[in-house]
This record gives structure tokens, sequence and C-alpha cells, in this order.
């Protein structure tokens, strides 16, 4: 349920920590002045760009410089489509109603100033044309075109602005941003070290990619200051999608994700037992309308092993826990049900087996504890069950008096 409307804009832009990746690639970069600026760097880049991801540009995408304002702008236009406000609402209910921000964040103008700080520049598959920030430093600029590059090719492959169109499924999406992004970090490192072997060449090799982009975005005081599961989404199809694509080079060399793109991020998390092995396909949960009709869900969307991580380690603080409670997971759906009393979460999580289910559940209640007390003054509700053969919790927030007898788990329906 993370706000996949910060990784929606993750698949076009380059956000703060490209400067991170830049420190691992000795490049000296001069931004001419005036008109074109940008066309030697793009000239320099497209060759290299095109051997590290083993495709051809059809056409180079244009170049264009924007401002602060310009791209504040631009998110703010991307933020008044109807999808978007319907996903912002949505999604900040849902992140509220899981204890994930605070009740008096405004979703909208966190995410403006988070990303408006963020960009250095970006590619738009609607307009086909790469943007790069007025005043991004200098030592930048040739990173950020080549991780753009990479965006501008695959979208000459696959429609990527197909992604912002996906709705109801935040795990797959989640899970596709982070190949687009993830194959952004790859090849954009490839193409500026020559050498698909560029971990040698890197002191502490992954680690230290991944404490540079950590320590960069963390200098950032949007970034700083924002609630965990917005750093953490925001990160994820940077890191994970690069160590995904990592691995996928290995597996699978000369060849494209595009035709089998995964599809969870339980898939992108454990690539080998999940995807290269034994594929893991997510069960699909389908709830009945709660009591009232259809009509009083406010929302409905999924988790995934990936935000159901992000929950638990939000409440437990305890990292260990929070991947050993998420691990097993098979599937998921929640809904944000009004009732006279208020909004109320049902969320209905899926096991592999019934030992990973319990551990959840323990988990789970650790986590009702840690945020209501020993003695919460909401109605929750926390229920082992099976569904078609398969262990499941179902997990009831609600508002005091509302009860918590707000889905009947004999109508739930898992399907393959």
């Amino acid at each position: 349920m993370s706000i996949r409307c910060v990784t929606r804009f993750a698949a076009l832009v380059c956000v703060g920590c490209a400067a991170a990746w830049s420190l691992a690639c000795a490049q000296d970069t001069k931004a001419a002045p005036g008109a074109g600026r940008y066309a030697g760097e793009v000239s320099d880049a497209v060759p290299r760009i095109e051997r590290a991801v083993g495709l051809k540009f059809k056409r180079p995408p244009r170049v264009e410089p924007r401002t602060k304002a310009e791209v504040r702008a631009f998110l703010e236009k991307e933020f008044t489509t109807s999808h978007a406000e319907r996903d912002l609402e949505g999604s900040e209910l849902a992140n509220k109603m899981f204890g994930l921000i605070p009740d008096t964040m405004h979703l909208r103008a966190q995410l403006e100033n988070l990303l408006t700080e963020q960009i250095v520049g970006f590619y738009d598959p609607k307009t086909k044309i790469l943007y790069i920030v007025d005043g991004a430093p200098a030592n930048e600029i040739s990173t950020v075109i080549s991780h753009e590059l990479v965006h501008a090719l695959q979208d000459q492959y696959m429609n990527l602005d197909s992604l912002q169109s996906i709705e109801g499924d935040d795990d797959r999406t989640a899970a596709a941003q982070a190949v687009i992004e993830g194959q952004a970090v790859f090849d954009q490192l490839v193409a500026m070290t020559g050498t698909r072997n560029f971990m040698t060449m890197i002191p502490g090799g992954w680690d230290g990619i991944r404490q540079q982009i950590r320590d960069n975005q963390g200098a950032m005081p949007a970034f700083a200051n924002s609630p965990m599961v917005l750093q953490e989404t925001l990160i994820f199809p940077y890191l994970s999608g690069a160590e995904f694509m990592r691995d996928f080079d290995v597996h699978s060399p000369g060849k494209q994700p595009y035709g089998d793109m995964p599809i969870s991020t339980q898939q992108i998390l454990h690539p080998d037992e999940a995807y290269f092995g034994h594929r893991e396909v997510p069960l699909q949960v389908t709830l009945p309308p709660p009591p009232g009709g259809p009509s009083k869900v406010r929302y409905s969307n999924d988790m995934g092993e990936f935000d159901t991580r992000l929950f638990l380690f939000q409440h437990l603080n305890d990292n260990a826990a929070a991947i050993r409670g998420a691990s097993g997971w098979a599937g998921d759906r929640y809904q944000i049900v009004d009732t006279p009393q208020g909004p109320a979460l049902v969320w209905v999580t899926v096991w592999r087996s019934s030992v990973a289910a319990g551990q959840f559940r323990d988990l789970l209640m650790q986590t009702v504890t840690a945020r209501y007390g020993a003695h919460p003054t909401r109605s929750v509700a926390v229920t082992p069950v099976e569904i078609g053969g398969h262990p499941a919790v179902v997990y009831v927030d609600a508002p005091a008096g509302a009860g918590t007898k707000l889905v009947d788990a004999g109508k739930i329906v898992i399907g393959g």
C-alpha cells in the first residue's frame, strides 16, 4: 500500500541519489552554456547506453532545460489528473489507517516538496523529451543524462506511460517500477564504467553504492524529514531494482526483462526463489462488499511483501522481525470501509504455509499493542482463518463502536 504515486514518478525522474552513483564513476563533465548545451553529453552517451542495454535508439530524445519552478508546475499538473487525485486521496487515507504517516499530513503537499527537491532530471514519456533541471551540479549532468537515456530507450521498446495507469495493484506497480529504475541504474553504471563488472571499480561494491545513495538522500531536508514509508518507497526501485537487474544480467545475459516482467515485490526481493526458480505467482484476493454494500468501500489496494515489511518495521522498529514476518506472503487485499463511526481498515493476507501465517499473526498482534497499548480504544481484531485451503489472517481496525464484523471470511475468494 505504500505511496505509489511517488514511484510512478520515479519511473520518470532521476532523483538526488544520482549524485551518489556519480561518485562511483570518475568522469569530467562540462556543461556548455546556451541553447542545446547538452547536445555533446547526449551524443557521447547514446552509443554507450545502446551498448550497455543491448538495444538501439529508434530516435534519440530531445533534451531541454527546466527550472525548479517549471518542475514543480509539472508535478502539480500530474497530481491534478483524475487518476492521481484518486490515488493520492486513497493513499493518504490508507497510510494513515496503517499508521505510516501522521494524521495531520497533507500528502500532496509533502510529495510536491519532496520531489521538487529530489528531481535533477526526468524523461517524460508523454512528450518524449528528456529534461535537465537548471542548476544541477555540473559533475552530475552526465550521470543524469545517462540514467534518463536508459528510460528513453526503454520507452521505445515498451510503454513506460502505461505504468502510470495501473490502478488497485500497488505491488505489481512497484515490481514493474523496480525493473524500470533498476535497469536504468545498472546499465547507467555499465555505460559510465565500460564494464559489466563495475563492482570491482567501486569502493565497497554494492554495499558502497547502497550506502552512498542513502547518505546522499539523508542530506536533503525534505527527504530527511519525510516519514519512513516515503523514504523507503522512493529508494526501493533504485536499490532493490538494481540488485534484481544485476541478477537478471547473470541469469539472462543479453536479454531484456520487458516480456516477462516481475509481478510482485516478492519476486524483486527474492529473485532466485520467486522469479528465476519456481515462479511464485501472487494469489489474487477478492473481498466481498462490506455491510452496506460496495458504496461503503472508500479505497482498495494491495500491500505486497515489501509494504508488509514496512508496516511491521514502522511499529516494531525491528528490521529482522519485519523481514521474517513478511516472508511467506502469498497475496493480500485491503479495503478502507466507511462506517457510521468513521473509516475502518479491513486487510486480508494469505500465506504460503501455516507457519508463515502464524508468524505474521503474532507480529501483527505485537503491532496492535505497539500502536494502541494493551487496551486499545479502537475495535481491533486479528483472526487466523483458512480460505480455499490457504492459511490467511484477517485484520480489522475500526473506530470504537463500529465492531469488527466488516468482512465475511466465508465470502473471500482466492484465485491464482
